[in-house]
């Protein structure tokens, strides 16, 4: 036997209804069948069976329903309601009746006859991919022993229809037919065919308004940010019809007219016409209403703050044209936490209880006065600071960044500033950092705060192979973010390893036949545990050996040892304001050649050392999640150099200059003398070190609950020399070009990445001193979950290396564009993959590939 669902929206509801009128029918006619039965007859239950078509045991139905022996019950009262009702909400059954039988003076039997409801045997799905079937399946919950009831039926048919729609097929019709199995199995199961027809795509042809003589539609269209209608240009935005988005977009509509003066402002009706099963078309009909401008405006209630000081900070003036959306925004913009608003002033100096309403006073002549009434209530102060949900990170690294004290007065600001800071950490999910406002109490004027974090994993393995350089890589790399270097003797802390005081340490291990890098660095962010006064350290070793024509193999006789040691101390500074760092760092490296004789340098034996000194002034107030950024700006300016030998050594470097320049390198004597020449001027390095970068984030609006960000950036770099007739240094130049990965640094050298071009190609065989870069990067994020961060990017952006100030221009930039992805995984860090297309040719003249693929390791650009 085959039924076809009910189509109509009221199914449930009417279902639902007409079942409990068939009950209370049922059960009414079922007592007065027996004629000894009256209604309001009280009786004593004797017993209680439980007969029909169920497979729940008769103890546990007698149990729901709540009925017992030897209790009373009357004939038309309560209990026995009760106990149908209870039933009833089990979603158990299609049938419940109770009878009354074996009256016997004030005693009777009760029947409870009972059908079950039938369950799901196998579903069909026609209509869509087979890869579409499991999230359908998943979503409405239709595993095979699922109960059908009239309520699965109708949401699974609403959620099909709704899907659809949001994608544009308005006209999606989702048959749902169940059929009875009859087999030898006891149980009611039926089988389930779901029939989906989409139908067409529809898009909106044409947004008509109607009774806008003021402004024109043109505008108005625009004002609707996520409602389009049909244009071969437009990419981000679809011309498909969303109710939900649509409604929204009418709200915009009227406050385009808010923000234009027009207060009174409105939608009279809007309505869709069907031009075909492709094309529909959205009518609008609005009445805009006159123009007004701001008259007087006056402050009421306010104390803590004068007329004058709020009036600066509303920023509107008695003439102006009226925009009640930015009259909204300065009294308080819950999208903006650092807005310069009236709301913020007062939340901002501990005054969290206060209320701003603006009230219209007067409208005569569409000139409107307004009074903005305040009620400061009492300052508020913290009371209980807590955190909840680090089950790794100690309580004193969180605690020593949060920024509300108990006793302290209640500022907005800082508990905004608490949560970037943690975010920062890296330590927490950005996007589930929940501050928990507890207790508050008017009248005392306190309040209690509590910080949620949710911790993600920030240890990193790298381990990877490949085939490089004419043999085979391998990398082994552990990096351990949340670091607790004082429980390192301490068995029961390695949980893989000692965690939870947010220090850092990183091992990383390179080999293949032909050279090996190995490096060791630590940081504490916090030394002495009083401020945030970092101390970082590391120490590197790496080897190079030359390739052997005749072997084909690494000729270990002739090597490049690299032996290098930093020590670097960071503090947080307090003026101009706390989100500066200034940063110092000594460091040497030794250079020692063996028989190494190559293009890179004239010398092949002898040594080279860099003692130099760094000292940086950073600014970062990126918003919370440090790898989707979604507005801040993030800056780093340094200097590096080393001392001027020059001016205390003796030598005369004018004298070698000159006779370097008589000698051929082409004769072996002169070839020999050179190498000579040079390794008495870079026997101790000298140089500075100039460097800027700089990054801004934006969101530019969302786009389906996602913020879709713009991220413009500029990059600049100068190696100089104190002495130039010492010249330029070999060492620390910049290498532009490619994907900016560096597998190996030999000397000191820095890669800059410029999408779309060769890796290392827009600079000479010996690197440049000057380089400059120009970025800009549009972002969206795909999912932002605790598990994996994945975002998509566009780019454009330029750059170009020179050797000298005379071949300088800034705006002379080989050009490129393209796409990329990135995935961060607390366990593997930040990967990614970019596809750019150049638009100039290399410095050399030849003309690059149309498009490169760049594979990005451990960078966050």
């Amino acid at each position: 036997m085959e039924k076809q669902a009910n189509n109509s929206p009221n199914n449930k509801v009417l279902n639902t209804f007409t079942k409990l009128i068939c009950i209370v029918l049922f059960f009414t006619i079922s007592l007065k069948s027996n004629a000894q039965v009256q209604d309001g007859a009280k009786y004593l239950i004797k017993d209680i069976t439980v007969t029909g078509n169920t497979n729940f045991s008769p103890q546990t139905i007698i149990a729901y329903s709540k009925l017992r022996k030897d209790e009373e019950i009357q004939v038309g009262g309560e209990k026995i309601a009760n106990a149908i009702k209870t039933l009833w909400k089990s979603n158990l059954f299609s049938s419940i009746d109770i009878y009354i039988t074996n009256i016997e003076g004030n005693t009777a039997d009760l029947e409870i006859r009972l059908i079950d409801l039938p369950e799901l045997l196998d579903l069909t799905i026609e209509g869509v991919k087979k890869n579409k079937k499991a999230e359908i399946i998943s979503e409405n919950k239709l595993q095979s022993g699922v109960k059908v009831t009239e309520n699965l039926i109708a949401t699974t048919r609403n959620y099909l229809t709704d899907k659809y729609k949001e994608k544009g097929y308005l006209n999606t019709d989702v048959d749902i037919i169940t059929t009875e199995v009859i087999d030898s199995v006891e149980k009611e199961r039926v089988n389930m065919r779901i029939k989906i027809d989409r139908g067409e795509k529809v898009k909106i042809k044409n947004i008509n308004f109607v009774g806008n003589e003021k402004v024109k539609d043109k505008k108005l269209r625009k004002a609707m940010k996520n409602t389009k209608q049909k244009n071969f240009i437009r990419v981000l935005k679809r011309s498909k019809y969303i109710e939900e988005d649509f409604r929204e977009d009418l709200v915009n509509v009227i406050d385009y007219y808010k923000e234009n003066g027009y207060r009174d402002a409105r939608i009279i009706s809007d309505s869709i016409s069907y031009l075909d099963e492709k094309n529909i078309n959205l009518d609008i009909k609005v009445e805009e209403g006159e123009k007004y401008t701001f008259g007087k405006i006056d402050f009421v209630g306010n104390t803590v703050y004068t007329d004058q000081q709020l009036s600066n900070l509303l920023g509107i003036k008695e003439g102006d044209t009226y925009n009640g959306v930015e009259l909204r925004e300065r009294i308080d913009d819950p999208n903006d936490p650092d807005a310069l608003s009236l709301s913020n002033a007062y939340q901002n100096t501990g005054y969290m209880f206060s209320t701003i309403n603006p009230v219209e006073v007067s409208a005569e002549g569409n000139v409107i006065d307004m009074e903005i009434r305040i009620s400061e209530g009492k300052p508020a102060y913290f009371n209980n600071v807590t955190v909840v949900g680090n089950d790794v990170t100690n309580d004193h690294v969180i605690y020593r960044e949060i920024r509300t004290r108990p006793g302290e007065l209640y500022s907005k600001s800082e508990i905004i500033r608490t949560l970037r800071e943690l975010g920062q950490l890296g330590f927490f999910d950005a996007q589930q950092l929940v501050p928990n406002i507890k207790n508050p109490n008017p009248v005392d004027g306190t309040l209690d705060i509590e910080y949620e974090v949710a911790e993600q994993g920030s240890s990193q393995i790298q381990l990877q192979g490949g085939y490089g350089g004419g043999g085979f890589i391998g990398t082994l790399g552990l990096s351990f973010n949340n670091f607790a270097i004082k429980d390192i003797f301490k068995k029961e802390a390695y949980k893989p390893v000692p965690r939870g005081d947010g220090q850092s340490l990183a091992l990383r291990l390179q080999a293949s036949q032909f050279f090996q890098t190995y490096s060791f660095s630590f940081s504490e962010p916090w030394l002495g545990g009083k401020k945030p006064f970092q101390l970082s350290t590391s120490v590197s070793y790496s080897k190079q050996f030359l390739f052997n024509s005749q072997t084909r193999r690494a000729d270990k006789s002739r090597r490049f040892n690299i032996f290098g040691v930093t020590v670097g101390l960071a503090t947080r500074l307090a003026k101009p304001d706390d989100y500066f760092t200034l940063s110092q760092a000594l460091s040497y490296q030794n250079y020692d050649l063996r028989n190494y004789n190559t293009g890179l340098f004239t010398f092949g034996d002898g040594t080279s050392n860099n003692l130099s000194y760094t000292i940086g002034l950073s600014r970062n107030n990126l918003y919370t999640d440090p790898i989707f950024p979604t507005g801040g700006s993030n800056f780093t300016a340094s200097a590096k150099f080393s001392f001027p030998y020059s001016l205390v050594n003796g030598v005369d470097y004018k004298a070698l200059k000159d006779e370097r320049d008589q000698l051929d390198p082409t004769d072996q004597d002169d070839f020999e003398r050179i190498g000579e020449i040079d390794q008495e001027r870079f026997k101790w390095l000298e140089f500075y070190k100039i460097k800027f970068k700089a990054d801004w984030y934006t969101s530019l609006f969302k786009l389906g609950n996602k913020d879709l960000v713009l991220r413009p950036s500029l990059e600049f770099g100068f190696l100089g020399a104190y002495n130039n007739d010492r010249g330029v240094i070999p060492f620390e130049r910049f290498f532009v070009g490619g994907d900016g990965l560096g597998n190996f640094a030999l000397d000191g050298r820095e890669v800059i990445q410029l999408r779309g071009y060769p890796n290392q190609s827009l600079s000479s065989t010996d690197g440049g001193s000057i380089y400059n870069k120009f970025s800009l990067e549009l972002r969206y994020p795909i999912t932002l979950g605790a598990q994996a961060k994945i975002f998509a990017l566009t780019f454009l952006e330029g750059g170009q290396s020179v050797n000298n100030f005379r071949d300088f221009n800034p705006f002379s930039l080989r050009r490129s564009a393209g796409v990329g992805l990135r995935i961060f995984m607390p366990a593997f860090g930040l990967l990614g993959i970019d596809f750019g297309h150049a638009f100039d040719d290399l410095p050399d003249g030849t003309v690059p590939r149309k498009w490169e693929t760049h594979f990005i390791i451990g960078q966050q650009f």
